[in-house]
């Protein structure tokens, strides 16, 4: 009778360990890219003037738009999507817009994006407007996307999709580790011993 149990318990450790190996070995490349990514972008985020990262380019326009568009004494009326969609299309603005604010002389609109931004202000009277349109380089832009700053919902999705698969390649690791006897004691230790370290650097070099 002890033998059969000692017999299952021994199938459903293998089956575990089977389980735990190969998501460990798949989830390990499918979040290959994106360990890289994340590791690379650590670094330039620790160090944004790295390889440029903290260079940008400004350019200004000035220009006019059908004031019946924003002179209208009820704001309700002022033709919010015609605005948007005119500066979309006249300056090729990226970017989701972040803040469409009416005062009683003028109307801002701020668009931004993973390294861009871009400012409209537009003078309720007269309909003249004048552009500040920011836009930085390919590390700025990898950044912002390790932060996930002004990067959208789908983005942001993305973000959680890898937290989640770096969690799981983790635990796998650790559900292996305790399958080897001989390094079982001292991989445990090691891994306490790297949580104590992180905490004291912690305690130590944050201020």
């Amino acid at each position: 009778m002890t033998t059969t149990k000692n017999k299952k318990t021994g199938g459903a450790k293998k089956e575990v360990a089977k389980i735990s190996r190969w998501l460990h070995i798949y989830l390990s490349m499918v979040s290959f890219a994106i360990v890289l990514f994340f590791s690379f972008t650590g670094l330039t985020l620790n160090h944004p003037n790295w390889l440029g990262g903290d260079k940008q380019i400004e350019e200004k326009y000035k220009g006019k738009l059908d004031v019946k568009w924003v002179n209208q004494p009820d704001t309700n009326k002022i033709a919010k999507l015609e605005i948007v969609e005119f500066i979309r299309e006249k300056y090729k603005v990226k970017g989701a817009v972040s803040e469409f604010r009416i005062e009683d002389y003028d109307v801002t609109v701020t668009f931004k994006g993973p390294a861009y931004s871009c400012d409209a202000f537009i003078d309720r009277e007269s309909g003249t407007y004048e552009i500040t349109e920011i836009k930085m380089g390919v590390i700025a832009l990898w950044n912002d996307l390790h932060k996930g700053r002004d990067s959208g919902k789908g983005w942001s999705w993305v973000i959680d999709v890898s937290a989640i698969f770096l969690i799981a390649v983790s635990l796998t690791g650790l559900i292996l580790l305790l399958f080897i006897k001989k390094k079982r004691v001292a991989g445990i230790a090691i891994a306490i011993l790297g949580l104590i370290i992180s905490y004291l650097i912690y305690l130590v070099f944050v201020p």
